[in-house]
């Protein structure tokens, strides 16, 4: 079983998908993988968090930060693979490591998204918005980690996000690159599982 790479900043996630090839998905070619053709469910697997008693995704279990429970088995980051792939052939997509995404992260991106015409594979903005905080440089990062607990963040979910500091790295911060199945063409992004 692979690991997965952590402590990794934007820029450096960047630098070394283009070195391979490759890119960083956009927020909304990230959201289609995770959630493996699967549409309108809660979780990428469904809508109850564990199936049949069983996690589906490393995620922090008890009350954050005082107690984990470590029922999934995993203190920390598990191994990829550890659980099981989507029906697109993705793993670790939710739980584990929050994953950079190429876009900018803006707060009210999905209000703005409501009022406009549907776009198939939307591009993010062009600059980070997050009120409050004028000076904010932020992608977003999508899946959440093992840190996301039911009393802290339920971020879990495809459809959940946040901004991260472009700058920054984390021991529950990762990546994963994304390959053109035609040059140019990236509205068929085709997924890729091998670095994350």
């Amino acid at each position: 079983m692979g690991a997965s790479v952590v402590h990794v900043a934007w820029e450096d996630a960047q630098a070394y998908a283009t070195w391979a090839g490759k890119r960083l998905p956009t927020e909304a070619e990230w959201e289609y993988a995770a959630r493996g053709g699967l549409i309108g469910k809660r979780y990428a697997w469904g809508n109850e968090f564990t199936e049949n008693g069983r996690y589906m995704a490393n995620t922090w279990q008890g009350k954050f930060p005082s107690v984990n429970l470590r029922s999934d088995g995993h203190p920390g980051t598990a191994p990829v693979k550890s659980y099981a792939a989507n029906d697109f052939g993705l793993y670790d997509m939710i739980g584990n490591v929050w994953e950079w995404t190429a876009d900018w992260y803006d707060a009210d991106a999905y209000r703005k998204a409501g009022t406009a015409a549907l776009v198939k594979n939307p591009q993010g903005p062009e600059q980070c918005y997050h009120p409050g905080n004028n000076y904010a440089r932020e992608r977003v990062t999508k899946g959440g980690s093992f840190l996301c607990a039911d009393n802290y963040c339920i971020n879990y979910r495809p459809s959940a996000r946040r901004g991260t500091a472009y700058d920054s790295g984390a021991s529950h911060i990762g990546f994963r690159c994304v390959k053109d199945k035609n040059k140019g063409d990236k509205v068929a992004a085709r997924q890729q599982t091998a670095h994350r």
